[in-house]
């Protein structure tokens, strides 16, 4: 059913390019200038049919290729019928990037250096206590944080663990709060480094109840130290299901969105009074994923079938500033971002078979879409999952999930 992006500079290459460049020549730091267009879009897809396993598949995102727009290489990394659900937000500084088919409880970390594709390198190792693991951020050392939506037993809340690098568990924290009776089940999750705390919000996956909460945990110990609930707003059941928070610019802001459509901004994170102020209602039913770029908060409201775009350069007051429309029956649910402002979108009904790249104007906000990635559908250019074969063999069609730009070239360079 249903994380900060963090917008990835030219290359994350002083300790690692010497490995690299022994394996994919085409892996370099980026030339001082402008931003560089990332070179592929990795996505994580499902088998349409459910018979064949989930894979990941690189995509041609380089404007001067000839193949732009194009799957590349792709390679089954799951379980026959399992679902490809959630990838982290950007790769690795190792070039490996975890993807997770949330119905399987498994969590597969992808190795994007081998020159014919995405290989798998490992499995997110169980975490006592909890299962089936939701979201993703790795921090500056290559720790890796994880919620976990359920705990041992199917009905109970989830919690926040730590895995190393290569997924073996370290240590976790339960989300139960004696001092709290709202219903929880950690979702989704952003790190402030710089006030030792971490945000998380508790949609339910399985659609058991409603969270309006959100919670407060510090990074240093990963404790959970304050459980608040998002209020109602004038028109009632904004704060339904908090969903996504992301660290504005910044650094210390934190803004958090719900499915139900408000938007939230948490105040004094570091102190033992944190609370919630909603800032902004989209006005809609169902909100997903969002992106960050500089000031700019880019909103899927699926419900719609648009992209909302907000200037949050006061945070108190987010402006709308444009409404990209897609055809009706696109419910844009995941969004993606390289460092060249562009966006990668994928989403639900109409829109299932589909993966689409938006740019947005830094200065205006204005997105706009790329008539040059993929093909024509509904009078908007995307590339079209709905094909009988497949770089890995001939599977059939299959539903785009999560996606994240890739800055190294799995294969030979143009």
């Amino acid at each position: 059913m249903i994380q900060p992006p963090q917008q990835r500079t030219s290359c994350a290459c002083n300790r690692l390019v010497a490995a690299v460049l022994a394996i994919t020549p085409a892996f370099a730091c980026a030339p001082s200038g402008p931003p560089r267009p990332s070179s592929y879009i990795l996505a994580w897809a499902a088998d349409a049919d459910s018979a064949h396993q989930p894979f990941a598949v690189f995509i041609d995102a380089d404007p001067a290729s000839s193949r732009y727009g194009e799957p590349i290489s792709s390679v089954p990394a799951g379980e026959p019928g399992a679902d490809a659900h959630h990838t982290e937000l950007v790769v690795g500084d190792d070039a490996t990037v975890w993807a997770n088919s949330f119905s399987a409880d498994a969590t597969f970390l992808l190795d994007l250096t081998r020159p014919g594709g995405p290989t798998v390198l490992g499995r997110l190792a169980e975490a006592p206590g909890f299962t089936h693991p939701h979201s993703f951020h790795r921090l500056p050392d290559g720790r890796l944080l994880v919620t976990y939506q359920l705990g041992a037993a199917h009905h109970t809340p989830g919690g926040l663990a730590e895995h190393d690098a290569r997924g073996a568990y370290v240590r976790g924290t339960s989300a139960i709060d004696p001092a709290s009776v709202g219903f929880v089940r950690p979702y989704s999750l952003a790190v402030l480094s710089n006030l030792d705390r971490i945000v998380t919000t508790g949609a339910d996956m399985h659609g058991e109840d409603v969270s309006r909460i959100v919670q407060i945990w510090r990074l240093s110990d990963l404790e959970l130290l304050h459980t608040i609930e998002l209020p109602d707003g004038p028109r009632g059941g904004e704060s339904a299901h908090s969903f996504e928070p992301r660290v504005l610019e910044d650094g210390s802001t934190v803004l958090v969105v719900t499915l139900g459509c408000g938007l939230y901004r948490l105040h004094e994170l570091e102190t033992n009074l944190p609370r919630a102020t909603l800032v902004h209602d989209f006005g809609a039913r169902r909100c997903f994923m969002p992106a960050v770029i500089g000031n700019w908060w880019i909103q899927a409201v699926a419900s719609e079938h648009a992209i909302v775009v907000l200037d949050v350069s006061d945070p108190a007051h987010p402006r709308q500033v444009h409404r990209f429309a897609l055809p009706d029956g696109w419910r844009p649910h995941w969004l993606a971002t390289d460092s060249a402002d562009r966006i990668v979108v994928t989403g639900y009904g109409e829109m299932a078979h589909r993966l689409l790249l938006l740019r947005i104007d830094r200065g205006s906000g204005i997105l706009s879409g790329d008539r040059e990635f993929g093909s024509e559908a509904s009078n908007v250019t995307a590339v079209n999952f709905e094909r009988e074969a497949w770089p890995h063999g001939a599977t059939g069609a299959a539903i785009p999930h999560g996606a994240v730009f890739v800055d190294i070239s799995p294969t030979s360079p143009h």
